[in-house]
């Protein structure tokens, strides 16, 4: 076992650290998007106690991926030669349970690991792999204290329908599931600094914003290149590793991609999000609960969130794209096309105004992913809270005076406090003028009026270096929170 080389990950450690200490045979699904380090996880914390691993290979035969699995018990032991390659799933299991007892035989009885990676990959149509899959763990593993029967998938629609929430013989005999998502902030940061990657934290914001916390994104970064170095090799070269990642991205996920494909671009048209109703009338997925499904599927994989708007109810829940590669790709490499852009593209484009609105949406969705990070450097840990967004369309038919307004973030407190947030991602001290806090004020004005609160409301700035101290920021603005806080 080896934990130096693992970098963040402390809840997916203690979860693993509590099966090799157990007394009873572990059945784990571990589970999340591509590239997110799950193989890694996995090898680099069980290291030579895994026993025996076999991982799926992509759209081949049955016969494939029995030889592939047969060349891979050779490797652990010497259990099957040629004339004995199994020729179904239930021979290939069997031979499973012959190499495990072999090593109980040896000697070795302490905790052994059996991993099964790229799981949905190994059911090929029409193989009966699941159901020699259920009788292993049913009859076979179930019984042997000192086995860890590890499965992993980037297939989440499949994981999540086959394994996790199985409802044949596989029910309820996962003893523990990991979904495991990209790096926080912090995680990136310790990171790119294992590597030899040393930025400031507003250029690994910038970095974020465009890659997330994917880990072998965040691998393609060099030692010395600033941060707009890294995202023009990575993203516009001819060679750079995300130049062409959209297209993999989805089609390795999902099982009828072109339709998450569909929503994910209707998302990214709406910042705030929309409704289960409004997805359905724009995309015409309506087919019993096959919208329902999957939405599921890409929050699951990280790539959706839903919030429910503040005063809502569960039905009204908006569907947000929080993806950070997927909003940078719609924003800057999709616009190109087949074009290669000049050598250094991303560095020229510096003061775009496009680059300024799509930074301000990314920050925002950054600042939103580490809400428990806002919540500590608030001093609101401890007290209970509900965050949210809020939006409210004024009537253009009725006398009222009052306009609309949109809140983002807003954070709703036990202890009789709202607090609405605002976020701006700015090179310096961000400073507000005289507009901007019109707009302030205007936007709490309308939020008490429509929503009745009697709350105390404070004001929020999140933003990189702080806000300017000038009348305005005494006038409106309770607290303020800056880069290092998310971190």
């Amino acid at each position: 076992m080896s934990k130096k080389n693992i970098s963040g990950r402390k809840e997916e450690l203690a979860i693993l650290e509590r099966v090799l200490t157990s007394a009873d045979p572990e059945f784990i699904a571990v589970y999340g998007r591509r590239r997110v380090g799950k193989t890694w996880l996995v090898r680099e914390f069980f290291g030579d106690r895994i026993c025996f691993e076999v991982t799926g290979m992509h759209n081949v035969t049955l016969q494939e991926q029995l030889f592939n699995f047969a060349q891979s018990l050779q490797k652990y032991g010497d259990i099957v030669d040629q004339t004995q390659r199994p020729s179904t799933w239930s021979e290939a299991f069997a031979q499973l349970e012959q190499l495990f007892e072999s090593l109980q035989q040896s000697g070795k009885n302490r905790k052994q690991v059996v991993f099964l990676d790229e799981l949905p990959w190994l059911n090929t149509p029409r193989s009966k792999f699941l159901s020699a899959l259920e009788h292993f763990w049913n009859s076979y593993g179930s019984r042997r204290s000192n086995l860890i029967f590890v499965v992993c998938g980037s297939a989440a629609s499949w994981m999540l329908q086959n394994i996790v929430r199985a409802r044949g013989g596989l029910h309820n005999r996962l003893t523990r599931q990991i979904r495991l998502l990209p790096f926080t902030l912090a995680e990136t940061e310790e990171f790119l600094l294992k590597r030899g990657v040393c930025l400031t934290r507003y250029q690994i914001i910038e970095i974020y914003m465009v890659m997330g916390g994917v880990p072998f994104y965040l691998m393609q970064a060099e030692p010395g290149l600033s941060s707009a170095q890294i995202v023009d090799k990575v993203c516009f070269s001819t060679t750079g590793l995300l130049r062409t990642e959209y297209e993999k991205l989805y089609a390795s996920l999902f099982e009828e991609s072109e339709l998450h494909l569909k929503i994910v671009a209707l998302l990214t048209k709406k910042r705030m999000g929309l409704g289960r109703n409004e997805i359905a009338n724009a995309t015409k997925i309506t087919t019993g609960g096959r919208l329902t499904r999957l939405l599921e599927e890409l929050e699951e994989s990280g790539f959706l969130e839903s919030r429910i708007p503040f005063g809502k109810k569960v039905h009204d829940a908006l569907y947000r794209l929080v993806d950070e590669f997927t909003l940078f790709y719609f924003a800057w490499i999709k616009p190109l096309g087949k074009k290669i852009p000049d050598e250094g593209y991303w560095i020229m484009r510096q003061s775009d105004p496009r680059r300024k609105a799509w930074s301000g949406f990314a920050f925002e969705t950054l600042c939103i992913k580490h809400i428990r990070s806002l919540k500590a450097a608030l001093g609101i840990s401890m007290v209970e809270t509900d965050d949210a967004p809020w939006r409210y369309l004024a009537d253009k038919d009725s006398a009222s005076t009052i306009g609309g307004a949109q809140i983002d973030l807003l954070i709703d407190r036990r202890d009789a406090t709202i607090n609405i947030c605002e976020m701006k991602f700015a090179q310096a001290e961000f400073t507000l003028d005289a507009s901007y806090a019109k707009e302030l004020r205007q936007k709490i004005e309308v939020f008490r009026h429509v929503t009745g609160t009697r709350k105390n409301i404070f004001l929020t700035m999140i933003t990189t270096y702080g806000v300017t101290n000038n009348a305005y920021r005494k006038e409106l603005v309770a607290s303020v929170v800056t880069l290092d806080a998310l971190f």
